[in-house]
C-alpha cells in the first residue's frame, strides 16, 4: 500500500520540473492532446509524483496513468521495474496504460481513441458522466 501522502513529494519537484523541460517529442505529442481538458473534459498533469515514482501523465480524477515508452524501457531491467511500479499502482486503485513512443508519433488518432475508451469506462464505472469538450 502506498502512504497516506503520496503526490508531488517534495523531494522529487526538482526531478519533476526538469522531466517538463526534458520532455520526448512523444511526450510533447501527446500532451498537446490531453491538455486543457481535451480528453472527455478531465485534466490530465504531466511528470505527476505519485510515491517514489513519477508518471508521465496522470488524471486524479479517475485515478488513470498514462506512460511514453521509449527504448529505455526495453531492458530487461526496465521492464522488471517497469512491472513492479504498475503493480504498486494498480494494487492502489491507478490504472496504467502504455504506449511506445513510436506509436504516439506516428498513430496518435489511434493512441488518443484508447486512451479515451479507457477514460469513459472509469467515468462510467465511478459514476461520473464525461463533459463534451
Amino acid at each position: 500500500m502506498l502512504p497516506t501522502r503520496i503526490s508531488n513529494l517534495i523531494y522529487s519537484k526538482e526531478q519533476r520540473q526538469q522531466l517538463r523541460k526534458e520532455a520526448t517529442p512523444a511526450e510533447r505529442i501527446l500532451w498537446r492532446h490531453l491538455q486543457k481538458r481535451q480528453v472527455e473534459g478531465l485534466k490530465f498533469r504531466r511528470q505527476h509524483g505519485i510515491s517514489l515514482y513519477v508518471l508521465d501523465f496522470y488524471c486524479p480524477e479517475i485515478k488513470l496513468c498514462i506512460e511514453a515508452d521509449g527504448a529505455v524501457h526495453d531492458t530487461p531491467e526496465a521492464r522488471e521495474h517497469d512491472l513492479e511500479r504498475t503493480r504498486l499502482l494498480e494494487s492502489n486503485g491507478i490504472k496504467v496504460i502504455r504506449f511506445r513512443n513510436e506509436e504516439i508519433e506516428n498513430n496518435i488518432e489511434d493512441v488518443i481513441q484508447v486512451i479515451r475508451k479507457v477514460a469513459r469506462d472509469r467515468l462510467a464505472h465511478a459514476g461520473i458522466h464525461p463533459e463534451k469538450p
